[in-house]
């Protein structure tokens, strides 16, 4: 069976098929400080007194925090008040909050197996650990810390396989941008969305994150790779957190081989009929990718647009704001500077890759860049604060989305890229490749 049906059947305690409806214990419930102010009334509304276990609630107050106004005190402060009348342990505030979805596999809240949810739409980010992992709404999200249980219906499964190795330069960003590319925005609509292949297995954990993060951007319920030694090493170490280890054992699966041809697609493609679609992409033929505005799915090599002007730079975000990004970026900002008319904005995107990032000298490279360099916030990323647009401006962002004034104004535009592009754009105050400055 695909990883979804896998954990589901574990879970359901039979096997289960697309299309069926299930209930199941969720082993995580997480929300924001932008969600969980719409999800405290709706849980005041069941009748319930407290959540269903503590243990298993994770807030985060990390979009508009530190406060960016008067509005969004008030909704951290909903958050920080439901958090102590429900004795949360985990609940994130400033210094030690960071982005949520780099925040919970750093601190070892998620295990392969696992079934959870949260009031964020790129919760599928969790996938990468082998987890399934899904945003919710608010409501749902209210139910799940009430009861602990939620309803699905069974997504079809797509495997999307990588063969072959990686150019330089070129990590999970682009191949995710490359997938968009080839499948749109509703590729996978409503789908589980499988990574495979030998370039995802020599991808690392920080490039499946961001890979899994963006699988809602073509439409998919939810990201998921295979558990292997990387998954295995990753957590290794890591903090367990009490009460929320996966309810069901779920046993390591390996990797296997695919008899689809390299650049093809086949429905119904796996031996056991499983997947509804194959698709196989030659990873040693991509080449760092940009998403042009206004959609995640406007894919181009970056090469092609390097007569595009940019004002700023947003390093950062749920996406790539972890420290191997930073190493990307630092490698390129090192003993270099940013162009004079761009601004160059870097979110580390916890706490903890913060002062790995401190120890590495990182920071002070992106410094004497002329960078700026960030608290842990999403900020920027939804058009929040630390970085919003002007009309007419661009920016080369690796965040996830660029829908017309999600950065700000609607006449600005937003490019998504890697570290690396991101990191030469702003040297040379255009969309750029690493190559011309590295």
């Amino acid at each position: 069976m695909s990883l979804t049906l896998d954990i589901f059947s574990a879970r359901a305690g039979k096997r289960v098929e697309p299309g069926e409806l299930v209930e199941v214990d969720i082993d995580l419930v997480l929300a924001n400080d932008i969600t969980v102010p719409l999800s405290i009334p709706e849980f005041n509304k069941i009748g319930v007194k407290k959540v269903f276990d503590p243990r298993r609630i994770v807030l985060v107050n990390d979009h508009f925090v530190p406060n960016k106004d008067i509005l969004s005190a008030e909704q951290a402060a909903m958050a920080r008040r439901f958090a102590r009348e429900q004795g949360l342990p985990y609940f994130f505030d400033v210094g030690t909050m960071g982005v949520e979805h780099a925040l919970l596999p750093e601190q070892g809240f998620i295990s392969p197996g696992m079934i959870m949810v949260g009031a964020d739409s790129h919760t599928c980010t969790y996938g990468a650990l082998g987890a399934f992992s899904t945003g919710v709404g608010s409501t749902d999200a209210a139910v799940a810390m009430a009861t602990g249980r939620m309803w699905f219906r069974i997504p079809p499964s797509i495997q999307v396989r990588f063969e072959g190795k990686a150019k330089p330069w070129v990590g999970g960003k682009d191949f995710i941008l490359y997938a968009l590319s080839r499948l749109g925005v509703d590729g996978a609509r409503y789908a589980s969305l499988e990574f495979a292949g030998e370039a995802i297995s020599a991808l690392s954990m920080e490039g499946r994150l961001t890979m899994c993060n963006m699988a809602v951007e073509l439409g998919a319920k939810n990201g998921i790779v295979a558990e292997d030694d990387v998954t295995r090493a990753y957590l290794a170490g890591r903090t367990r957190r009490p009460g929320v280890e996966p309810r069901v054992a779920w046993p390591p699966r390996t990797q296997t081989s695919s008899s689809v041809a390299v650049g093809q697609s086949k429905a119904k493609a796996a031996d056991d009929g499983s997947y509804a679609a194959v698709h196989v992409y030659d990873a040693s033929k991509i080449e760092p990718m940009v998403a042009r505005p206004h959609l995640p799915s406007n894919g181009a090599a970056a090469a092609d647009l390097s007569g595009t002007r940019i004002d700023q730079v947003v390093i950062g975000s749920c996406t790539n704001g972890r420290l191997e990004d930073l190493q990307v970026a630092a490698r390129i900002l090192t003993g270099r500077k940013v162009h004079p008319d761009v601004r160059c904005i870097i979110i580390p995107a916890t706490p903890t890759i913060y002062r790995q990032a401190m120890e590495q000298g990182l920071i002070e490279a992106f410094m004497e860049a002329g960078a700026a360099v960030s608290t842990p916030t999403c900020g920027p990323c939804l058009g929040g604060y630390m970085g919003v647009l002007a009309a007419g401006e661009r920016c080369v962002a690796t965040t996830n989305r660029n829908f017309v004034g999600r950065m700000g104004h609607r006449t600005s535009e937003v490019y998504l890229a890697g570290p690396a592009v991101a990191a030469a754009s702003a040297i040379l105050g255009r969309v750029a490749t690493p190559e011309e400055v590295a």
